[in-house]
């Protein structure tokens, strides 16, 4: 089962945005860095649209105000609590671009404002990935944050349509979304009951939910912040979300950085296999370090036989599904999706998975297991699912048309086979599909392409060579694409180099504050 990109978590952004003093080496040893890029008065905006209906959206003005619930520091006063608190507004923007004139659309978003205003540079737009993932939140988060980013910009974060508080999009009711996230019949078709559902309940904006009118929601979003240049740290999906802006507004683009890059040079389905090939080393990875604990890996301690042991394990639960003890069963499916969503976090997470799987190998308990897959779907204590497999699956269907003729199927599933056997055979069209957009309701006119962005500013993309979720081959194709783009490698595991390597924050932060830039064939190690 591939793991899905919208269930990366967020880890604590505390921790996520510490600025660690660890130096991100290049060839010769020391951080080299490019000269820095300048930067245009604030104040001046670019122009925009000949479009009087478009224009309109381009010269409205946020009227922010405190977040309910997220206010700042109730001890701070004057500048500080200002610097601390937490606002809220709401963006209008066209539901069709090629009709702005028609209906308008309300994007959640949310700022820290810097909290050093007499050094301010500017907003920074964040995007935390998915898709399906609030930009709005992370924002949020980033109030009790430190160091240069904090004190120089605006934090600011959208939820971008389908997600959040952005034509938010929940298809399935709880009943049904947890048949399909447990059942292991064959003949369930998932695709369909989630596009039947979806097309029911949003059959008029399901055609309006992709990435390139996100992007386009973005540049209006920078007009009302009065920017004349848009800054990016884009997570995950949120590299897309990056790449496609630089790709329609050139030259409105700041400094974008790129981490854990999703590029689409090709079809969704050659993609996916390339993911599970990632996933699988890192499944391969867990299982045979676990059997050096000695005695405390249920997996044994022969490092050949472990990883086929797991799997052989994970795929038993069709047959002998493990109890819990509130009457729910740890099936197949949900056993597979809780190994591969934690090993996205690489090595950091083999302890917790490790200890989640004893007593299911062991005593035949699931209730770990459960555990996992409940807090990775987003499930409370009442059974309310949240949405975010809902919106992932209508915006990858927005942006990734997919009709394969049977010999595409057919090529794929024995590259799929020889590049991800252990992984991919609980469920190969899952793997394959994810998310099947066949059944969809809405044909995407968006085709497979490289993006080269001619005449946008430079691209700092930021790829791990072993991340199981976005490969390394995905952040060297995006760079070498984009007429601009400078590569930043990661030597480890884990998704994402934002949350592994002080090195590679350093040099985001570098870049995202003094224009500087990496020299090319830099290199960062894991933290």
């Amino acid at each position: 089962m591939t793991p899905r990109l919208r269930r990366r978590a967020l880890p604590a952004l505390a921790a996520l945005l510490l600025a660690l003093a660890a130096g991100c080496s290049g060839p010769g040893g020391a951080r080299p860095a490019a000269a820095p890029t300048s930067r245009p008065p604030l104040a001046e905006r670019a122009p925009t649209s000949a479009s009087p209906a478009l224009q309109a959206y381009y010269d409205q003005r946020l009227a922010w105000a405190p977040c309910d619930g997220a206010g700042g520091d109730a001890g701070a006063d004057g500048a500080e609590a200002a610097a601390t608190a937490v606002q809220c507004a709401t963006l209008k923007a066209p539901l069709d671009y090629a009709d702005p004139g028609g209906r308008s659309i309300d994007v959640a978003v949310a700022r820290v404002p810097a909290a050093d205003p007499a050094h301010r540079i500017g907003a920074l737009l964040v995007n935390p990935g998915g898709p399906g993932n609030s930009g709005a939140n992370m924002a949020r988060g980033w109030k009790d944050g430190q160091g240069p980013m904090r004190d120089r910009f605006d934090v600011v974060g959208f939820d971008p349509r389908g997600s959040g508080a952005t034509l938010p999009i929940d298809c399935l009711d709880d009943r049904t979304r947890e048949q399909s996230m447990r059942t292991d019949d064959p003949a369930y078709d998932r695709g369909r009951v989630l596009a039947d559902a979806c097309r029911a309940k949003y059959a008029d904006i399901l055609p309006f939910l992709g990435t390139r009118n996100s992007a386009r929601d973005m540049d209006v979003l920078r007009s009302a912040l009065g920017e004349r240049k848009l800054d990016f740290l884009g997570l995950s999906y949120g590299t897309y979300l990056g790449v496609l802006y630089a790709e329609e507004f050139p030259d409105r683009t700041g400094r974008l950085v790129l981490d854990g890059a999703v590029e689409r040079s090709t079809d969704l389905m050659h993609l996916d296999v390339e993911q599970a090939a990632a996933t699988e080393a890192g499944f391969r990875a867990f299982a045979t370090a676990c059997t050096a604990e000695g005695a405390d890996c249920p997996l044994g301690t022969d490092p050949a036989a472990a990883p086929g042991r797991l799997a052989d394990f994970l795929d038993g639960l069709k047959d002998h599904p493990l109890p819990t003890h509130d009457g729910r069963t740890v099936t197949a499916s949900l056993g597979w999706g809780v190994v591969i969503d934690t090993l996205a976090d690489g090595h950091g997470s083999w302890s917790r998975l490790r200890s989640a799987l004893d007593p299911a190998l062991t005593r035949g308990e699931g209730d770990e297991l459960l555990r996992f897959s409940d807090g990775n779907a987003g499930r409370d204590d009442d059974g309310h699912y949240e949405n975010s497999a809902d919106a992932f699956a209508a915006i990858h269907c927005a942006d990734a048309p997919l009709a394969p003729s049977d010999a595409d199927l057919r090529t794929a599933l024995a590259d799929l086979a020889a590049r991800a056997p252990l992984t991919s055979r609980h469920d190969t069209r899952i793997t394959l599909l994810e998310p099947d957009c066949r059944p969809w309701p809405y044909r995407s006119t968006e085709r497979p392409h490289t993006v080269t962005a001619p005449g946008s500013a430079p691209v700092l993309v930021i790829g791990g060579t072993e991340d199981p979720i976005t490969p390394y081959v995905w952040a060297q194709r995006m760079a070498a694409g984009l007429q601009h783009g400078v590569l930043l490698t990661r030597d480890g595991d884990g998704h994402m180099s934002w949350y592994h390597s002080s090195c590679a924050r350093d040099a985001a932060e570098a870049y995202l504050v003094d224009g500087v830039l990496p020299a090319a064939g830099a290199r960062c190690g894991s933290d």
